[in-house]
């Protein structure tokens, strides 16, 4: 059975539960509204939903360094609860975050954390190399508009394909996460850096060999 927009809204709108795990849910169940209510209550999903706007304050810092001291990474992610910042699962999914910090670059943790700026500024790139290859100037700013939202997605860890498992993004892969916890999770800031950046040296991609590991 074919899976529509408004059904995966309606759903949506029941459940609380992300808009991806709802038409997985629908297509799990062939449609059937009232069977995939009861898939995603049985993976915990709808509740993961609901517990993500609780408060969060406790937690864990955790540092990952990869290849001898060539790139390190904090990050902070915050549980509701201390009880739950010792759990086993919570600290392996901090240490897997900081392993793809260190893997996919990441520039903040969600879109609505890049600064203007730099949107305008990748903006004004993009406009540029559109005029440059022939795009018609009524098509730019639509063409631009989607490009962008590309670029930010790639830039925001959220929404970048986790790089253990590439079907699912870490995004989805926290909201799993809140959902075999049972407490709201937050990924709240994390800084990255790469031996010798910012100066100039031979080509190479430390964050490809990581990722290549990890992936491995």
């Amino acid at each position: 059975m074919a899976i529509s927009a408004s059904m995966v809204k309606d759903l949506r709108e029941k459940t609380s539960a992300g808009m991806l795990d709802c038409k997985k849910a629908l297509e799990e169940t062939n449609g059937d509204f009232e069977k995939a209510v009861e898939w995603l209550r049985k993976k915990g999903l709808s509740q993961a939903a609901k517990k993500a706007g609780r408060v969060a304050a406790e937690g864990l810092v955790t540092s990952y360094i990869h290849g001898e001291g060539r790139i390190g990474v904090l990050v902070e992610v915050n549980s509701e609860t201390d009880f739950v910042a010792r759990n086993e699962k919570f600290q392996e999914f901090v240490k897997d975050i900081a392993m793809h910090i260190a893997a996919a670059v990441p520039l903040c943790v969600s879109t609505a954390d890049i600064p203007a700026e730099l949107i305008e500024k990748e903006k004004n790139i993009l406009v540029a190399r559109n005029r440059e290859s022939g795009k018609k100037e009524e098509m730019i700013e639509k063409i631009v508009s989607g490009q962008i939202k590309k670029w930010a997605s790639e830039q925001a860890l959220l929404e970048q394909p986790y790089v253990k498992n590439p079907d699912m993004t870490v995004g989805e892969y926290l909201t799993a996460t809140i959902a075999k916890i049972g407490e709201n999770i937050v990924i709240r800031r994390f800084v990255r850096f790469e031996l010798g950046e910012g100066i100039e040296k031979k080509q190479g991609s430390f964050a490809e060999e990581v990722a290549q590991q990890i992936k491995g």
